[in-house]
């Protein structure tokens, strides 16, 4: 785990943040729909999603930055940024409010190796546990964790997760050997 001053084409990466004043970043459904179609548009372009869960105050996203983008690797934030200033205009003007939502730029840890990355997707997806948000992971449905191992058509890189994990049952396994831990 390095952090780092800028995105890199090739990398995975840990990308999270939370609400300022420790305000909830999603107040209702629709807002967990908009935020994922926003990350669809802004960061889909770039990026493989692998793993997310969005929370009521923050959120987990893990990706890998594409290797074939014409994009400067200090240009890489842009899309991200746009993201979260879409997001805050839209949450602003719904609700009425001014300001900043989220506490500050947005936190990323890149991630270089494959354990650290299997650690990574299994901790978004206890995060709902962990916060008290949720008894059960895989009744959280703000997580990637359903749509990893439902046969539905995703955005998520599926195939790739599970073969990471060795497949579908060694990867539902490593979130219960974890919570067993």
């Amino acid at each position: 785990m390095e952090k780092q001053d800028f995105l890199e084409k090739g990398y995975f990466y840990h990308i999270y943040n939370r609400g300022n004043n420790k305000e909830n970043l999603f107040l209702e459904e629709d807002n967990y729909v908009y935020f994922l179609n926003l990350v669809s548009k802004y960061l889909l372009p770039v990026s493989d999603i692998y793993a997310y869960c969005l929370l009521k105050n923050h959120f987990h996203i893990l990706l890998k930055i594409k290797d074939d983008l014409t994009v400067p690797d200090e240009k890489l934030h842009l899309p991200f940024s746009n993201l979260f200033n879409t997001y805050t205009k839209a949450i602003n003007k719904k609700y009425n409010r001014e300001g900043s939502l989220f506490k500050e730029r947005y936190k990323r840890k890149r991630i270089t190796d494959e354990k650290y990355l299997m650690q990574n997707i299994v901790y978004i997806h206890l995060n709902p546990i962990k916060h008290r948000f949720s008894e059960d992971f895989q009744g959280y449905f703000h997580s990637s964790f359903n749509a990893l191992i439902s046969n539905k058509s995703t955005k998520l890189k599926r195939k790739e997760v599970l073969e990471l994990f060795g497949g579908k049952e060694n990867f539902i396994d490593s979130h219960y050997m974890k919570i067993d831990n």
